[in-house]
């Protein structure tokens, strides 16, 4: 997949497949809206397009509390999976005001004279455009006009309640991990660089990797989670704390994810890797020691195997 952050440098031949959004989560909603462009590209003889934003118009349209959530996925891990999904081309529009001004018609005439779309899919609450004016009926009539197909698809549900990005943030804020990992339909995970901790972990003979997300990334409560760590493409059973570490003495407490990987011993600092959280284990707590700490995560690390 190429991943084009500036427009001015997408140079299509094709004709493409286009879906549009924010994809925060890439949950199984989104997942079904790619997969339908990648189908339709490929029976068409056309390139898969998801056009999506560097920032979520929240930041600019919400409400104040909307305006202060943290986002499910970080750009470069919405791409990563994408990617795997078999998309063509990822294109991250700058919300610049001229972007966020484009009536309607305009966005459209933009995707067509830009990307050549000719088919595009969406949910039936899609909207675009200049304060999210334009709808899907807005969208089928201007088909016709601007030649391309306009395919409304109904949301994926679970039970009564469509899954959706605020339906998977308030299942991660309460804790409840697996049913969050059922609506996104892969396990929930964070993706970034390798770095030095405090090595208490080694002195305790039990080394850890230490991963800080950036801070707009929504973390799950700070506890311990049973966990899988993909390091240069090969996959290891681990324990993963978050938190700030409070039995630790530290000068600055920053908040992180650290994991113990079973039966792994290997310097891989600067490596980049994907730890996925399948189930909590329990919150964090303070202990009265490091020795008491110890014994606790052994029983961590048991658990663990044993969910294995």
């Amino acid at each position: 997949m190429e991943y084009i952050k500036d427009i001015e440098q997408l140079h299509l031949e094709k004709d493409t497949s286009i879906t549009v959004g924010k994809f925060d989560g890439i949950h199984r909603g989104h997942e079904y809206l790619a997969n339908r462009i990648v189908a339709n590209a490929k029976e068409k003889d056309r390139a898969s397009v998801v056009v999506t934003f560097d920032k979520s118009p929240r930041y600019t349209f919400g409400t104040s509390e909307e305006k202060k959530q943290k986002s499910l996925i970080t750009n470069d891990e919405r791409a990563m999976i994408l990617s795997a999904v078999g998309v063509d081309y990822l294109v991250e529009l700058s919300f610049t005001k001229e972007m966020m001004n484009m009536e309607p018609k305009a966005f459209l005439e933009f995707l067509c004279d830009k990307l050549h779309m000719k088919y595009i899919t969406c949910g039936p609450d899609f909207t675009f455009g200049r304060k999210g004016l334009g709808n899907v009926s807005l969208l089928e009539e201007l088909s016709k006009e601007l030649s391309f197909e306009a395919d409304v698809v109904e949301k994926i549900k679970d039970v009564s309640r469509d899954i959706s990005s605020t339906y998977i943030r308030e299942e991660i804020i309460s804790g409840n991990i697996k049913k969050a990992n059922e609506l996104l339909g892969y396990d929930y995970f964070v993706y970034g660089e390798i770095v030095h901790g405090n090595h208490i972990g080694t002195k305790m003979k039990m080394p850890t990797i230490n991963i800080h997300p950036t801070s707009d990334k929504l973390l799950p409560p700070n506890g311990v989670y049973v966990s899988k760590v993909l390091i240069d493409g090969v996959t290891y059973n681990g324990i993963t704390n978050i938190g700030i570490k409070p039995t630790i003495k530290e000068s600055k407490k920053r908040l992180g994810v650290e994991t113990h990987i079973f039966d792994f011993d290997e310097d891989v600092y600067g490596e980049i890797a994907r730890v996925d959280f399948l189930d909590f284990v329990r919150p964090e707590k303070k202990f009265s020691s490091l020795d008491e700490l110890t014994t606790q995560i052994s029983e961590d690390i048991q658990n663990a195997k044993a969910y294995f």
